[in-house]
């Protein structure tokens, strides 16, 4: 997907003066300058309207997004039907799993579930901080362990053999989303009609 920068020179005025990236970054580890430089250069703030894609199958995918504001999922498309994979909300980190921080086209799609605020990082600039910065690849390395525990925790979901002990699971692994986003997507990501999971959601108030 094709996006640019709109805000010019001005981009971090309103984000403290700097890419948020950076303090992000630095919960794993300092920073020395030019990496900061190099982060505040090449990251940028972007909008995206209500169910628009940030990513699909028809473009090559060229950026991994911090979202500040809003939420994503990601999904697959089964004939007619949208099977999602994961959910993201703010403070957490959006791209495409299959092809993560490479410039391909990738079968899966991210779409906004509302308006999303989120700071696009080039899968450009990640690999000059990986090939020049022994601190990049220790930050890269811990944030692959998150991606690598997140991916396991899904998978453990989709296998529980009742839909009533996937809910029990999401509500323990995924709390801050179950008010947060639709419940068609949380259906659709512990494979479950939205019918289903209503009836287990007003089962369980009882």
């Amino acid at each position: 997907m094709n996006i640019e920068n709109k805000y010019g020179e001005a981009k971090w005025a309103a984000l403290g003066g700097f890419s948020p990236l950076i303090t992000v970054f630095k919960s794993y580890h300092q920073l020395n300058p030019e990496i900061e430089r190099i982060i505040n250069e090449y990251t940028f703030p972007v909008e995206f309207a209500k169910n628009k894609h940030i990513a699909s199958p028809l473009k090559a995918n060229k950026y991994i997004y911090l979202i500040l504001e809003g939420a994503v999922h990601g999904y697959l498309k089964m004939g007619n039907k949208k099977v999602t994979t994961w959910i993201a909300a703010e403070n957490e980190l959006a791209g495409t799993i299959r092809n993560l921080w490479e410039n391909e086209v990738s079968d899966e799609y991210i779409e906004t579930i509302d308006k999303v605020f989120a700071i696009a990082i080039p899968h450009e600039m990640s690999k000059l901080l990986y090939e020049n910065f022994p601190i990049a690849n220790y930050v890269g390395r811990k944030m692959t362990e998150i991606y690598f525990q997140s991916a396991t925790e899904r998978a453990y979901l989709c296998r529980l053999p009742s839909a009533q002990k996937r809910y029990q699971r999401f509500l323990l692994t995924y709390p801050h989303l179950i008010n947060r986003v639709p419940l068609k997507y949380i259906a659709s990501f512990i494979g479950m009609r939205l019918e289903t999971l209503s009836r287990i959601r007003t089962q369980q108030h009882k």
